[in-house]
């Protein structure tokens, strides 16, 4: 392996990757905009990804109401990864608005709504995040350029037996009731074989080693690694995708240190670390809002805050309330993570430090460097 970094591990793992909700839900869009004012529907549909990559989808259903309204339908490929929506049909309906009313998203059946504080969107809106929010606009947009539109749609988007499969998510429980959620950041499915994952991060860690890399991050996402090569410049084979596999990094590090291991990650996930979990996933450990209201106690908050933080939707209302109330909860979590990552390391000659971020990639808690090796502050 000449390489590593994220691309490098997916590479090594031999496991097809597959496209997110957020995809297809653009490649439907897209097909029916591109009808609506054209009479026709672009089959297979080709749409660009926020990191660059084109791919087509073959459409599954396509109607065309007159000069109204089309629907365009695609079935989702989650590639190797086990995602309960592989094989769902997502659908989208696009009608035309009058001039100046922008792009307004719908829930259509099978599609979730936000119920509940602490998710990045607001309570009542469709279960659609902001980055398959951006790249329906976007494709939006480009249609409209190329084909004399203005670009005003409504987009409804309905999933098949959504309800359904949402009962085998998280949704019901973090307020997302009716249906799925349409997500992703890249649009790309990342798949997780747990064996193939975790000797990948082992091959990682071993290539920037003998790159003679002296600092590497190992990052639960695409954001994560963003967000730690901006902090730290670092280059790509020093970035370790561990995914949910917190202990597999710490664990092979012990084992064959480097000097310093960053670890970046969304703040819910680092807070599962910050409690004593190595594995992140939603079906083996959970954000803990009790812990979070005890680490909060710590930094100085109120006992009423407390309480509402033990009673908080999600980790990331629980930051939130935090924040507004100017109690530092994402270093205290930070902080934390890092001290169960040097518990886990047992003094093996590796410096730490925490990064949590939120959905966004913004930076809302981190720690200082600690463990052997560490300037002092």
């Amino acid at each position: 392996m000449s390489a590593g970094g994220r691309a490098a591990q997916l590479k090594h793992t031999g496991l097809r990757p597959g496209w997110t909700t957020g995809a297809c839900a653009t490649a439907a869009t897209t097909a029916a905009y591109t009808a609506l004012l054209t009479g026709e529907f672009p089959d297979p549909v080709t749409i660009t990804l926020p990191k660059g990559q084109t791919p087509a989808f073959a459409l599954a259903v396509e109607s065309l109401d007159g000069t109204e309204s089309a629907t365009a339908g695609v079935v989702k490929d989650a590639g190797d990864d086990p995602d309960v929506t592989h094989g769902a049909l997502i659908r989208s309906t696009v009608r035309l608005l009058p001039p100046g009313s922008g792009v307004v998203f719908r829930a259509g059946p099978g599609v979730g709504t936000v119920t509940l504080p602490g998710l990045p969107l607001e309570v009542g809106e469709p279960a659609i995040n902001p980055v398959p929010r951006q790249m329906m606009r976007a494709h939006v947009a480009e249609v409209a350029a190329a084909h004399g539109g203005t670009g005003d749609v409504e987009i409804t988007l309905s999933v098949d037996d959504g309800a359904e499969i949402a009962r085998s998510t998280w949704n019901p429980r973090i307020g997302i009731l009716g249906g799925l959620s349409i997500l992703g950041t890249t649009g790309i499915v990342v798949p997780y074989s747990c064996s193939a994952w975790i000797d990948s991060i082992r091959r990682g860690v071993d290539v920037a080693r003998a790159g003679g890399l002296t600092h590497v991050a190992g990052c639960t996402g695409s954001t994560s690694e963003r967000t730690v090569t901006e902090l730290y410049d670092l280059p790509e084979i020093a970035l370790l995708d561990m995914g949910d596999f917190a202990g597999a990094v710490l664990k092979y590090v012990r084992r064959h240190p480097v000097d310093r291991l960053t670890v970046c990650g969304g703040f819910a996930k680092l807070s599962k670390l910050a409690a004593g979990h190595l594995d992140l996933h939603s079906a083996r450990s959970q954000v803990d809002k009790s812990f979070l209201a005890g680490l909060a106690r710590t930094g100085g908050a109120s006992e009423a805050l407390v309480a509402e933080i033990a009673a908080a939707n999600t980790g990331l209302a629980a930051l939130r309330l935090c924040e507004a109330a100017g109690v530092p909860l994402g270093d205290l979590v930070a902080a934390r993570a890092r001290d169960e990552a040097l518990a886990v390391l047992r003094g093996a000659p590796v410096a730490v430090d925490v990064v949590c971020i939120d959905r966004a990639g913004v930076v809302v808690g981190r720690s200082a460097t600690a463990g052997p090796g560490a300037l002092p502050a």
